[in-house]
């Protein structure tokens, strides 16, 4: 968030118990906060349970807290941490160690094969998607990102959301989730395939029915 006081001004008042400083905060981060949350849980009051209970733990570890991070970075690693065990609780998420992501981005049976006149080029173009102008479907196209979002694998859902849709910055993913700048390219790679593949079948149905 733009205009934010340096981590370590804002760490000074936090101990002391400042209020705007606190509130500051809230307003800047919550939004965000929240919507990470509901990738790894059920519902929106759920969500927002794991966002009150990160403030909390916040508010009341700050005094330990090490600066070996960014402020946000630490922030956002409590309410990661948080969502995830609430998440389990409610079977949402995915063990880790269940997660594969390998394998092609996009079924290779729909690009022309070596030795064709044009290999590796697309057998049939993916079909047009309405443009925003035409306002076409709106809500049935974000319950599909929503139910496609949900069915990424966890680190892929999280690389996402955090730099399509939060807008994070490269370093600060990497750091949150601990992986390198290599390892986000290809989740992120991966997880935007997914979307747009649903997306598109999406529209093709929608195309055929019309």
């Amino acid at each position: 968030m733009a205009g934010l006081p340096a981590d370590d001004a804002l760490i000074e008042q936090l101990r002391i118990g400042d209020e705007d400083t606190f509130a500051l905060l809230l307003d800047g981060w919550s939004g965000g906060m929240l919507r990470l949350a509901r990738s790894f849980v059920s519902t929106e009051e759920s969500a927002a349970e794991v966002v009150q209970e990160t403030w909390l733990a916040v508010i009341e570890g700050i005094d330990r807290f090490e600066g070996r991070s960014s402020l946000k970075t630490w922030v956002y690693r409590i309410l990661t941490n948080t969502a995830k065990r609430r998440g389990v609780r409610e079977h949402k998420v995915v063990p880790m160690s269940s997660v594969d992501d390998t394998g092609p981005t996009v079924d290779p049976s729909r690009f022309r094969p070596a030795g064709d006149a044009y290999p590796g080029h697309w057998w049939d173009f993916p079909p047009a998607w309405p443009t925003p102008e035409q306002g076409l479907l709106t809500g049935e196209v974000r319950a599909q990102l929503v139910e496609a979002l949900a069915e990424l694998p966890e680190r892929q859902r999280l690389v996402v959301v955090l730099r399509d849709i939060e807008g994070a910055p490269y370093d600060e993913v990497c750091e949150l989730l601990g992986i390198t700048a290599a390892n986000q390219r290809v989740l992120l790679h991966r997880a935007r395939a997914f979307l747009r593949g649903r997306l598109e079948e999406f529209y093709r149905k929608e195309g055929d029915a019309s």
